[in-house]
């Protein structure tokens, strides 16, 4: 690779993201933080549901822990060193699995809704949460170790920034909006449609049924709102 940025210093400070990180690390890490601690204190059955939360959690988490690091280098840019590209993976890592998982649990739910007497009786519920949580890592994990050498510091502009020239080619990055986002609202949106609807049209008013709908409604807004 050409190094076309070994000599280039660009910093600019920027308080509006600093200003919108701020609530946003403090919010998320209060409510993630309290959540992980009712997943492992808490004593209830381990169920399919429950890890996917927990892997849901444990992203979100991860995205937000990191997020100071961001907000220092909005005021005063960090170095363009390894840290970088460490800080740089672990972003787009825990991004994509907070996403991925997102749609997992929608495709979970959905399913539970449409096939109630086979969801229960699979045995398998359990270990099958646990390999798609996995695959999931896997998968991002894989992605990030594959291109990592576009975040190495001699390809970057700043310490959150690439330069110019490192640009992903056209195929990568439509892969990654694809997999990363495309696919995943896809099934969110329509896994969450076909759930509501299921539940609308049996009527049925019971207590259990209407907290299933509005958490159904709650990631077509989030995803929507990106």
């Amino acid at each position: 690779m050409t190094n076309m940025c070994q000599n280039v210093t660009v910093c600019t400070v920027e308080p509006l993201q600093f200003v919108a990180y701020t609530p946003l690390f403090i919010l998320g890490l209060v409510l993630n933080t309290v959540a992980l601690w009712a997943f492992l204190t808490i004593r209830r059955p381990w169920t399919d549901t429950r890890i996917y939360m927990l892997n849901l959690t444990a992203a979100d988490l991860a995205l937000i822990v990191f997020l100071p690091f961001r907000m220092v280098d909005a005021f005063h840019c960090l170095s363009k060193t390894y840290l970088c590209t460490f800080l740089i993976s672990t972003h787009y890592i825990n991004m994509y699995a907070s996403i991925m998982t997102s749609a997992a649990i929608s495709v979970h739910r959905f399913l539970t809704v449409k096939f109630p007497l086979r969801a229960k009786g699979w045995r398998w519920k359990k270990l099958t949460a646990f390999v798609v949580c996995l695959m999931i890592w896997v998968l991002v994990i894989a992605l990030c170790v594959v291109y990592r050498d576009s975040s190495y510091p001699e390809n970057l502009k700043t310490c959150y920034e690439r330069c110019d020239g490192k640009e992903f080619s056209k195929v990568f990055l439509a892969l990654i909006v694809a997999v990363g986002f495309l696919i995943p609202l896809l099934i969110v949106v329509c896994c969450s449609r076909q759930t509501i609807l299921i539940l609308w049209r049996e009527k049925d008013t019971s207590v259990e049924k209407n907290n299933i709908v509005g958490i159904a409604e709650s990631p077509v807004m989030s995803e929507e709102g990106i």
